[in-house]
């Protein structure tokens, strides 16, 4: 716990004294965290928008309660993975493909759905709504699983260099998720510019990734044949 704390003392006095790449960290995991929860909050939407009012709502409170719970169990565990040989290039990858779904969302639309009143933004997500209860909670899961992967992967990859920002980064997830995720996919909706800025910093911490997990001299490939 003494370290952890050092770490956000240390990377939050960076930011006070104007450091460049705390900065630059700050601002990626901020802009990575409001992205992903408005999109998750949007295909939770979107799975339970088929069910009658009082179990659509079971569902969305199940899906951001899972989507919290997730976040909190892989922040736990993604920062001692990344350690590993290889993982850094393969969660560098996936953010590839998380780039890709992004992009396809924003730039093309997906086709028009139902939505949940309780999520303002999920028409156009292209996710067709689960038939059942059982059906609609199981691909909530499912989703938040991938999803919240996803956001914790993404938050490690911008600050890695940053342990303090990247222990706060993770809090702040948690806390959009739970608190704001409905009020962010309302903007997000409104207000395209914002998703195309994240999905430009995803791409962008996917390729400092994918390098990294080449060319770093101890979780980099390359020491597989050495």
């Amino acid at each position: 716990m003494a370290d952890i704390w050092g770490h956000i003392v240390s990377d939050f006095a960076g930011l006070f004294s104007g450091s460049a790449s705390a900065w630059l960290a700050f601002g990626q995991v901020i802009l990575i965290d409001i992205v992903l929860a408005g999109d998750n909050a949007i295909v939770i939407g979107a799975l339970a928008a088929g069910l009658p009012a009082d179990q659509r709502k079971k569902v969305i409170l199940i899906g951001i309660i899972a989507a919290l719970v997730l976040r909190i169990g892989f922040a736990l565990v993604v920062t001692q993975l990344l350690q590993v040989v290889g993982l850094v290039f393969a969660g560098g990858v996936l953010l590839l493909w998380v780039a890709w779904k992004m992009y396809r969302e924003i730039g093309h639309g997906g086709d028009h759905s139902p939505g949940s009143p309780e999520i303002e933004g999920d028409e156009r997500s292209g996710v067709r709504p689960a038939k059942s209860f059982a059906a609609a909670a199981w691909a909530v899961a499912v989703a938040d699983v991938s999803m919240s992967l996803d956001n914790v992967l993404a938050v490690a990859g911008a600050a890695r260099d940053h342990p303090g920002i990247l222990m706060v980064g993770l809090v702040i997830a948690v806390a959009l998720m739970g608190v704001a995720a409905n009020i962010i996919a309302k903007y997000i909706e409104r207000y395209r510019w914002i998703a195309w800025i994240g999905l430009l910093v995803i791409v962008y911490v996917a390729g400092s990734m994918i390098y990294t997990g080449i060319t770093d001299q101890e979780v980099g490939l390359l020491q597989l044949f050495r």
